[in-house]
């Protein structure tokens, strides 16, 4: 039978984790999805991708748009992550979200930073913010967990073990994936072994979950777009891919890199800063931009990550919302 993620249960819930916790790089790779199988149920999320009768892509909103606003006290005009899903329908107009794991951590009772993503009643709140505010959670975006290129294997067995309660947690949010980093040391080609590595053990587990494992270009070596598609040949899994960033390449062309990623694309982040007069982004030819993304084939969400210095978070989401609306209808 195949059970939706609107109905997963606890006892899923709970199963599944223990389950992925079970699985590690050491060989047992298949005892986390034994687990949530032998209920004779698969988790599964909403599918990502549009119908035939929406625009060629929709619009989703990365939480990190508003990482100052969610660091503010909610007395001092702050939000809460459980707040996120009902402003970004009401304030924006998004009707899909991309968390970011950093804001679902909050002090437990000895002070200690603990990660909400294996807290299922906290989920369980999250999901039901989503269904009243009529919005569809897309992806996490995971930081924090570790290296999966580490050098070391013992860290970095620790590193893919880390991402599994987001796996757990994405699939009970509805998620299609959660986005991972590709860190690391060592010289070019033994960083993209160790990473491709990792991201085939990760994507083995939550190939049980229904759950993408997207790697961005967010720094070092997965900023130069040839090495990441690199990796995405080496790991060689239909459920790993690339969530390509339009402004964290750096010292690498970014319409290139862009082009280099978009064959493995699952998820597409359409970064801001600033604006000219004519609501143009300065840094980024958006026309050109989508143009690329466009011609590759994708047809899924685009997400606003707005990134500016400004302050005026708000501000900048809606020109970006409208600059991505009005490059999508000259593009058709």
């Amino acid at each position: 039978m195949t059970l939706p993620a609107s109905a997963l249960s606890r006892r899923h819930f709970v199963t599944g984790t223990a389950g992925l916790l079970a699985a590690g790089i050491g060989g047992e790779i298949g005892a986390a999805a034994n687990s949530l199988l032998d209920t004779g149920e698969r988790l599964r999320h909403a599918p990502s991708m549009n119908s035939k009768d929406d625009p060629w892509f929709k619009i989703s909103l990365a939480e990190w748009s508003l990482h100052r606003t969610l660091r503010k006290p909610t007395n001092e005009g702050g939000i809460r992550n459980l707040d996120f899903p009902s402003v970004a329908k009401a304030q924006f107009g998004c009707d899909g979200i991309e968390y970011v794991n950093a804001f679902f951590r909050s002090p437990n009772a000895s002070g200690e930073d603990v990660a909400r993503g294996t807290d299922f009643g906290y989920l369980e709140e999250l999901r039901a913010a989503c269904t009243d505010a009529g919005v569809q959670s897309l992806l996490i975006m995971v930081d924090g967990e570790g290296q999966l290129a580490d050098a070391d294997d013992a860290h970095r067995r620790d590193a893919v073990e880390n991402h599994f309660k987001w796996v757990a947690a994405a699939a009970y949010l509805g998620c299609h994936s959660i986005r991972v980093n590709a860190g690391g040391q060592g010289e070019r080609d033994e960083m993209a072994a160790r990473a491709a590595d990792s991201l085939r053990r990760i994507a083995r587990v939550s190939d049980a979950y229904d759950i993408n494992v997207i790697v961005e270009n967010h720094g070092g070596l997965s900023s130069d777009g040839a090495w990441l598609a690199d990796v995405m040949k080496r790991a060689d899994h239909p459920r790993v891919g690339t969530l390509p960033d339009f402004g964290n390449f750096y010292d690498y062309d970014r319409y290139q890199g862009v082009a280099d990623l978009m064959p493995y694309a699952k998820a597409v982040s359409a970064k801001t800063h600033d604006f000219d007069a004519s609501g143009n982004e300065t840094k980024t030819d958006y026309k050109r931009m989508l143009q690329i993304v466009q011609d590759a084939g994708y047809r899924g969400w685009v997400g606003i990550e707005y990134e500016g210095g400004n302050g005026d978070e708000a501000a900048g989401i809606l020109a970006t919302k409208a600059l991505l609306e009005r490059v999508r209808a000259e593009l058709g």
